[in-house]
């Protein structure tokens, strides 16, 4: 790296090796780069010719982004200043944006440089998310009758069901099924299921692999009719204990912040909100 520049490539090893240790010694913030990242080592992202940055200073990382076509811009948190660097180095170099996804701050300062740089007039999406990390995990008490029970291999069609109702519930324009399950961001997941005690499966958990320390709870779902008795509670923190028991240092999920119901959940579960996310649109 030059002295102050942005550093292209379409190579995910070399991108790790040049910022995997920025990347991990703030992983909370930085979850959509790791996870992300390790799709792409792992050939778990259906995506060609990927493009990763890093911002560099004297020889010290201090941003990344990456772009998987035709998906958007994904940043780790900039100032104004980086935001605009690479807002210039991107639209010199040609480069379609439909998107940028990263922590408010960030996102509103790369739509201001990028509108700038291109004249496209960027909108906020009304959907807004906080990411939460895990404080002192603070199980419900009393728990709803049931227990929790960890899907296996043999319970695929079971994980395939619940994540495609998760899908519809929450607009993902994403087919589930056998055929396309492999191509999905849900295949990669080990889920929990919530049971009453006749067996009936009432509630879902999913937890990404472990990443720098870290794992992050994915996929949180009741269907509608079984909400308002305490089995999202009961899943999220069965999933949560399984995490911190596998040696994560970090436990960290995404909440919808216009759903009330569930960002309460997570905070008295412990969570604990670290940064809001925003995603603009770039028409």
């Amino acid at each position: 790296m030059r002295s102050a520049d942005w550093y292209l490539t379409e190579d995910v090893d070399d991108f790790l090796a040049r910022a995997g240790d920025f990347l991990r010694s703030r992983p909370g913030p930085h979850v959509m780069q790791l996870t992300w990242a390790e799709r792409v080592r792992t050939g778990r992202a259906a995506c060609q010719a990927p493009v990763f940055g890093v911002l560099g200073r004297a020889g010290e990382v201090q941003a990344t982004f990456y772009r998987f076509p035709p998906r958007g811009l994904g940043l780790s948190p900039l100032t104004p200043g980086q935001a605009d660097s690479l807002a210039a180095r991107l639209a010199a170099l040609g480069h379609a944006v439909p998107t940028v996804s990263a922590d408010h701050g960030t996102a509103t300062a790369f739509a201001e440089a990028w509108q700038r740089h291109t004249g496209t007039v960027p909108k906020l999406r009304e959907t807004r998310l906080r990411l939460y990390r895990l404080g002192t995990l603070v199980p419900p008490e009393p728990p709803p009758a049931g227990r929790s029970r960890v899907l296996g291999a043999q319970d695929l069609d079971q994980a395939i069901f619940w994540c495609g109702e998760f899908a519809k519930a929450v607009g993902e324009d994403v087919a589930v099924d056998a055929g396309t399950w492999a191509g999905t961001r849900f295949s990669d997941k080990r889920y929990t299921l919530w049971e009453t005690p006749d067996g009936t499966p009432v509630s879902v958990a999913g937890l990404n692999p472990q990443i720098g320390g870290q794992i992050q709870v994915d996929v949180v779902y009741t269907p509608a009719g079984l909400r308002g008795r305490g089995y999202a509670g009961a899943v999220t923190a069965a999933v949560s204990r399984a995490a911190l028991a596998a040696g994560a240092r970090d436990v960290v999920l995404f909440a919808d912040l216009s759903n009330p119901t569930s960002n309460a959940l997570y905070q008295r579960l412990g969570y604990r909100g670290i940064a809001d996310w925003a995603v603009y649109d770039f028409s």
